[in-house]
């Protein structure tokens, strides 16, 4: 099972998408665990139990290259789309993580 963490300012916001990407992914028995924190225990969860993908939430876009440089050349990580975020869309950025899953690449943030 691979384990895919979101990450936001506090952890709030992104639990309601996580919970919209799990249910996608049980509904399609796609074998991943999606969890939500909070930005400030990025370096703790992955020395802890490290994801296989990390996702920022668009407001914490800007700690994307410190992350990356960190972490980008053995966990993808990725921003996920504004849009996506806003509409909690778990689909399209369940989509997304699978892709960085498959590809073991990260993607660049939009400006």
């Amino acid at each position: 099972m691979k384990k895919v963490d979101l990450f936001c300012s506090a952890g709030m916001s992104t639990s309601m998408l996580a919970k919209k990407m799990q249910e996608v992914a049980d509904a399609h028995n796609i074998p991943v665990k999606v969890e939500a924190f909070s930005s400030g225990s990025i370096d703790n969860l992955v020395e802890q139990d490290t994801p296989d993908c990390i996702l920022l939430g668009p407001q914490v876009r800007f700690i994307f290259d410190a992350v990356n440089e960190k972490y980008g050349s053995r966990i993808p990580v990725g921003v996920i789309d504004s849009a996506d975020y806003g509409s909690l869309n778990g689909e399209r950025v369940l989509k997304m993580a699978i892709a960085l899953l498959k590809s073991g690449s990260t993607i660049p943030k939009k400006e």
